[in-house]
């Protein structure tokens, strides 16, 4: 038996079905923490036998847990507790601010910082003719001291005054809505490529390895473009997360 497993128990009379009873209770410990990230389990046919359940059960319920990115499988390592993943629900917020409102004690690294004339896409998005100065700004995020994100945004040099030392601690929306600036819409498309090898070395990934890719433009109140943001992240630890509703 696993030391430190939290007790595992399944109702043969529910109508849940006991593979998914199982991944539940894993689960929850995995959130609770009482399965901290490294924690390895059993393999499939001993915790069939402690469970008393089949093991093509058994298998289901750790390969459902699999598909959600909590668990990892290794041959010849066996099964353990992924790294946590960031969970992020999209609406007009930064990514500072989601990681600090739920304790991920996000860190910045101002990669670059400097003012040139805008151009070609930048110059369209930003609804600005060519030649106007621009401030662009690319940052690498981590949380809990492990690379999440590299971000690149720009925003009119005359739009308000960004020193990168404050950048270091606090988010990007956080510093305009203190110049006065409101931040009321924004349009935003995501989307996936393959890491380069700038890219996975910053965020210690090996190169070809997935990438999440997000771009937004976003608007003030009086529907004048602020900034224009070309962010990646870190497919094997981030997510973003959409609620639906029925019309």
């Amino acid at each position: 038996m696993m030391p430190d497993r939290p007790q595992v128990v399944v109702d043969r009379a529910s109508p849940v079905p006991l593979y998914f009873q199982v991944a539940r209770q894993l689960e929850q410990a995995i959130e609770s923490g009482e399965l901290p990230p490294g924690s390895r389990l059993d393999n499939e046919i001993a915790l069939a036998e402690e469970l008393g359940l089949s093991r093509p059960t058994m298998r289901q319920a750790i390969q459902y847990l699999v598909d959600k990115g909590l668990l990892v499988r290794r041959r010849g390592v066996g099964t353990h507790v992924a790294r946590a993943r960031v969970r992020r629900p999209v609406g007009l917020t930064s990514l500072y601010d989601d990681l600090s409102g739920s304790g991920q004690q996000p860190t910045t690294t101002v990669l670059s910082h400097s003012v040139g004339a805008a151009s070609g896409v930048v110059a369209a998005t930003l609804e600005v003719p060519e030649g106007t100065a621009v401030l662009t700004l690319e940052r690498l995020r981590r949380t809990r001291g492990e690379p999440l994100a590299i971000m690149r945004n720009h925003l009119r040099a005359d739009l308000v005054q960004l020193d990168p030392a404050v950048l270091e601690h606090r988010g990007l929306y956080e510093v305009l809505r203190e110049a006065g600036i409101t931040l009321a819409a924004a349009q935003q498309s995501i989307g996936a490529r393959k890491a380069s090898g700038a890219e996975a070395r910053l965020l210690d990934e090996q190169r070809g390895a997935p990438l999440l890719t997000m771009r937004r433009t976003t608007f003030d109140d009086r529907g004048v473009v602020v900034e224009y943001g070309d962010h990646l992240y870190r497919a094997s630890r981030y997510s973003f997360e959409v609620a639906l509703t029925g019309r």
